[in-house]
């Protein structure tokens, strides 16, 4: 934690968890309002939806037209966005000390009070759409797609946030103010914030404009099965091919996460890693190649991912077997380790030099583990990794039976 740094947690009298970080000697706030909804809890029908309210928030509420929503924050050298993800939605803001309740205002007015009017929609339902074609104009962004859904097979998981194009045109203000009914309640919500922070001024402030009513306990998600291994190959009109390697790892709250995160980046987490100079630096089989692990609730998944000629894509995925192998078969150096933890601590604390990132890390603290997480505490996570560990979740997620491979190819068409 930086020096000085103070955390606090509180409950406010509606369910609503408060989470703060106050750092001395900053001057500014980030502030999120993290709801634990996305696409992994929305019926077939419905998949888009938590990502179209996400949209709508900003379009208007009864007091604020979506250009005082931007004004208001930008005119102070502010910013206001938002996301959407597989697990959670966030509204969040990063200003100067001196507008936090003025960020407080906009926030829970923009959570409670969207207008949603049907003119509004049908216009953003336009804007959405053309963000779901500038997608399917990424090929990465495709090949992902294909390959989450491999890893999760028929589980909602496996669902794009964005959803598809029939069911954003299908939305209307009942089942946008519907879905929000069920899921936007104070169970599920956590706010957090860190920088130049009062967490009992913030509190006071929640408590008069985040009227939710107190709700029943939050419904849990559906189990996600056991992975069935494949290969799947399918063809675009693209210049290169895209590949994709990967398969099941741990949740955010499981103890050998540390142990995942230093065999990530051993294997394709910078361009020191080992697939980075091996595939792309020795051999020149790809441009861009790198791995990555994202862990959610109960589950988690990592992926390889390369760009490569066509004709070089068996190449390559032989070159991703023989590492995925000797990471299997060989424990990785004492000296090698060391040098990955250094790495991992140092971007770690670079990361938290922003208030914003120190904001996202508090929220998901809360959300998936429950409770505050010190520096210390995650510097000693570290120090416990072993080369023998890495070696044995090397075995874990590099079996036969933990690997999908989805390739996404040229079908000879594009221009």
């Amino acid at each position: 934690m930086a020096r000085g740094a103070q955390f606090e947690k509180s409950i406010l009298p509606n369910g609503v968890r408060l989470v703060t970080e106050r750092i001395p000697g900053v001057r500014s706030a980030a502030l999120g309002i993290w709801v634990t909804v996305g696409s992994r809890h929305e019926p077939a029908e419905l998949n888009g939806m938590s990502h179209f309210i996400e949209h709508m928030a900003f379009k208007g509420t009864a007091t604020r037209s979506a250009m005082d929503i931007a004004r208001t924050i930008e005119r102070g050298g502010g910013h206001i966005n938002a996301f959407t993800g597989k697990e959670l939605t966030c509204f969040y803001v990063h200003v100067l000390d001196e507008q936090l309740p003025t960020a407080v205002d906009i926030l829970t007015d923009i959570l409670q009070n969207s207008v949603c009017e049907p003119s509004e929609i049908e216009k953003e339902k336009q804007v959405v759409l053309d963000e779901i074609r500038d997608h399917e104009d990424m090929p990465d962004g495709v090949a992902h797609e294909l390959f989450i859904s491999q890893v999760f097979g028929n589980h909602p998981l496996s669902r794009p946030i964005l959803g598809p194009p029939e069911n954003v045109s299908s939305f209307s203000q009942q089942t946008i103010k519907q879905f929000q009914s069920e899921h936007y309640t104070p169970s599920r919500i956590v706010v957090a914030a860190a920088g130049n922070v009062k967490h009992s001024q913030l509190e006071k402030l929640l408590e008069q404009k985040l009227a939710l009513k107190k709700s029943k306990g939050k419904s849990k998600p559906e189990t996600v099965s056991a992975m069935i291994p494949s290969v799947e190959r399918k063809s675009r009109a693209i210049q290169q091919a895209h590949m994709l390697m990967g398969g099941r790892s741990v949740a955010y709250k499981s103890s050998e996460r540390m142990t995942v995160s230093m065999l990530n980046t051993v294997l394709g987490g910078g361009m020191s890693s080992r697939l980075f100079q091996n595939i792309r630096e020795k051999h020149g089989v790809a441009y861009s190649v790198y791995s990555y692990n994202d862990s959610l609730s109960d589950v988690g998944y990592f992926g390889i991912y390369l760009a490569t000629d066509q004709s070089r894509v068996d190449r390559a995925r032989e070159l991703v077997f023989a590492e995925l192998n000797d990471l299997k078969e060989r424990a990785v150096s004492a000296q090698e380790l060391e040098e990955i933890k250094v790495q991992y601590k140092g971007g770690l604390m670079l990361g938290l030099e922003n208030t914003s990132s120190r904001m996202m890390r508090l929220a998901r603290m809360e959300i998936y583990q429950g409770r505050y997480v010190s520096l210390d505490e995650i510097s000693d996570k570290i120090d416990a990794v072993t080369p023998r560990k890495v070696q044995a979740m090397a075995g874990k997620l590099f079996s036969e039976q933990n690997l999908v491979t989805t390739i996404l190819e040229p079908n000879g068409k594009a221009d």
